[in-house]
């Protein structure tokens, strides 16, 4: 197959034709397996800069040479990106020896995220899950807040509940526990998320607790107060204020990244507690010789995962584990599923071709959801 970039440069190349190619395309060009990324400006020089793990981090784009054999100001880099791939990237541009970083101009797919937003490029046969879209017929939920103004943690915190739409004090309902749930709300659409599934029966009606932590890299990492925060006192002042199940089987801890971290080693430090868990892309980083590479911040979860590979006990019953193939933690993520096998919980492990954000930690909610508090819908319990 003949790419349209190979088809524009087979030609005569002059202002005309840059204009009528740009006008005849949206962009990246995805071709295949092939994706090809354009810049239309003046520069020195122009970079690709993504967060695929395994690929040089910078890939210089080529600038294209009129039929006249003067340089153009466009320029185009063509990756291979294999089909239901999902990219974030930024363009680099040079000028005047300086570089900075841009969205693609180009490109008016973002994903946001707590630092800006990046722009994204879908490989061949992705698409957004409808059901992450906000859906006209599913009622909403409403959220309520709660404060603890004492806790392990040295001050007050804000916990949001999310109370599924049909809510009645009369019913009982599983609990979830959200680690980082505002941003999950605010970049991985868990309102909608939670809405929709529970309006098309999929996920049963849950009851959400969603934390707000303060510094979340030393909280999540297997920190004694934070366990004992979730533990001691969200969870018994939920079981007192709402009508909960109150059953192992019927609470989950959910989180991504360090989050995922924090699921896990509070549901080990409290065994018998926390029947489902949910982890994301967790930052399991491990050693099993030599140092920690990836720096102090990880310390103590290295230490926690270390130890956890040990003595693992039996944390929960049900554990789901997804990963995207794109990001550094892929490994990690891949060893952990046959420690947690061996503990005799009932695993499922899922992997993306997308990288370590939230839009594809949003894109596995419903596998995870579905599986581990499973609606009406599915007629069968697992």
């Amino acid at each position: 197959m003949k790419l349209a970039i190979q088809t524009l440069l087979a030609g005569p190349v002059d202002d005309a034709t840059i204009a009528a190619f740009l006008a005849a395309h949206t962009f990246p060009i995805v071709e295949g397996r092939q994706t090809t990324f354009i810049f239309h400006g003046d520069a020195e020089a122009v970079r690709l800069r993504h967060w695929v793990f395994g690929l040089a981090s910078s890939q210089p784009f080529h600038r294209i040479k009129s039929s006249a054999g003067v340089d153009t100001n466009l320029w185009y880099h063509t990756l291979e990106l294999p089909p239901q791939s999902r990219v974030e990237y930024k363009l680099e541009i040079v000028e005047a020896g300086q570089a900075r970083w841009i969205q693609d101009p180009l490109n008016p797919n973002l994903a946001h995220d707590p630092f800006g937003a990046n722009s994204v490029a879908h490989g061949r046969g992705y698409k957004r899950p409808d059901w992450t879209e906000p859906d006209p017929e599913a009622r909403t939920g409403t959220i309520k807040e709660m404060i603890f103004a004492k806790t392990p943690l040295g001050g007050p915190r804000r916990v949001s509940i999310y109370l599924p739409a049909r809510f009645r004090e009369s019913r009982r309902y599983p609990l979830l526990i959200v680690h980082d749930g505002g941003d999950y709300f605010r970049y991985a659409a868990l309102q909608a998320v939670l809405d929709n599934l529970i309006h098309s029966l999929e996920v049963a009606p849950l009851i959400v607790a969603l934390s707000h932590p303060g510094d979340r890299l030393v909280e999540y990492a297997n920190h004694e107060a934070h366990a004992a925060f979730i533990a001691e006192h969200v969870l018994p002042d939920m079981e007192k204020q709402f009508p909960l199940y109150g059953t192992p089987a019927t609470r989950c801890l959910m989180g991504a990244s360090f989050g995922g971290v924090a699921s896990l080693s509070t549901a080990w430090r409290y065994p018998g507690t926390f029947g489902r868990l949910l982890l994301q892309s967790g930052s399991f980083a491990f050693t099993d010789i030599g140092e920690n590479k990836r720096g102090p911040a990880f310390a103590r979860v290295v230490d926690f995962v270390n130890a956890f590979r040990d003595k693992p006990g039996k944390p929960s019953e049900k554990v789901y584990v997804s990963c995207g193939t794109y990001e550094s933690l892929i490994y990690e993520n891949r060893t952990m599923v046959p420690v947690l096998q061996a503990t005799g919980m009932d695993v499922r492990y899922e992997e993306a071709r997308d990288g370590h954000n939230w839009e594809n930690w949003r894109d596995r909610l419903r596998a995870g959801l579905s599986w581990l508090f499973p609606g009406p819908l599915w007629m069968v319990y697992e």
